[in-house]
């Protein structure tokens, strides 16, 4: 597909998204070189190569790519060396960088988790997310925590012999993290340097309506890159409260309380917008989407649009 075709296609042009004149703009073509680069996680752009997602990327705004590089990612974990360097230098061309990325790392023995850390540690990749552990049931809470706990000052180790930072993101559910006080545990004894905290303020609010500010201050020297995406309870078919994704600003996160806490911290490291709502499957993943690409587009651009003016108004520099 030429690019004329693929902007048509893609509806980029439809979406007041246009190039500048009959070339690439300079702004794309040139790095940005900023304190707290908001990227796009790219999970919802799987159905594009990575020059169209590069393109894509520029032409909407983004500082850079939050790119998966797990099992189901854009960039498999046994391809990570020819992909993971060819992602990295075709995004580079449209001015778009990586500067983290979401891996399925738990084990730092792992031949193929090493490996993976080592590549994006030589592109110039500074962090990545790890994967997530799990509460063994057949042991005591503070059993799995002191287990687990070794497992993350092992990775922080790892990361420090690499030149990587390691990042373990707090998710609602039943896992560990799920409470934003197990990372606490996890992280007491290790050099924020080399090993903290993706804090997701989404996940942290459904877990802790009203206390999610507590734990925030409790991981503080730990958190490093944060998550943002926005989302309300509501009941199901089933009548099971459940939460439900939605645009910024439009749910249950108070983005002003927790902008405030944030420009506490004077944290200078990525930024990843997650698209976690209904966008025809590309919200999970997949190759293939039911809704039009301009509409994922305009989606994308309106929480991008969105967050870059709350940052301005509680003066966070980018």
């Amino acid at each position: 597909m030429n690019r004329r075709n693929f902007i048509q296609t893609t509806g980029l042009s439809a979406a007041g998204i246009s190039l500048a004149g009959t070339g690439m703009a300079n702004s794309i073509l040139t790095s940005k070189a900023v304190k707290r680069p908001i990227c796009a996680f790219t999970k919802c752009l799987q159905f594009l190569t990575f020059d169209e997602m590069g393109e894509v990327l520029a032409q909407l705004g983004f500082d850079g790519a939050d790119m998966p590089v797990r099992p189901g990612g854009q960039v498999e974990p046994a391809e990570v060396k020819p992909g993971l360097p060819l992602a990295v230098k075709t995004l580079q061309k449209y001015g778009m960088e990586i500067p983290m990325i979401v891996t399925a790392i738990t084990d730092p023995a792992d031949p193929i988790s090493i490996t993976t850390l080592q590549v994006a540690a030589d592109s110039g990749i500074k962090y990545y997310r790890t994967g997530w552990l799990k509460y063994n049931e057949s042991k005591t809470i503070r059993q799995n925590l002191d287990e687990h706990r070794k497992t993350i000052e092992k990775l922080a180790e790892l990361n420090e012999k690499l030149g990587i930072h390691g990042d373990y993101q707090n998710h609602s559910g039943a896992s560990v993290g799920s409470p934003v006080w197990d990372l606490y545990e996890l992280m007491k004894n290790v050099n924020p340097e080399y090993m903290g905290v993706q804090y997701d303020i989404r996940h942290a609010v459904a877990e802790g309506v009203f206390s999610w500010k507590l734990g925030m201050k409790r991981i503080a020297p730990w958190i490093t890159t944060i998550d943002i995406k926005d989302s309300v309870f509501e009941k199901n078919v089933k009548g099971e409260w459940k939460t439900k994704n939605v645009f910024l600003g439009e749910g249950m996160v108070n983005f002003d309380e927790f902008l405030k806490e944030y420009a506490s911290l004077k944290v200078e490291a990525p930024i990843s917008i997650h698209y976690e709502y209904d966008l025809g499957g590309a919200e999970l993943g997949k190759k293939e989407t039911t809704m039009n690409p301009m509409k994922i587009y305009e989606m994308m651009k309106k929480d991008l649009n969105w967050f870059r003016e709350a940052m301005t108004r509680h003066k966070i520099g980018f």
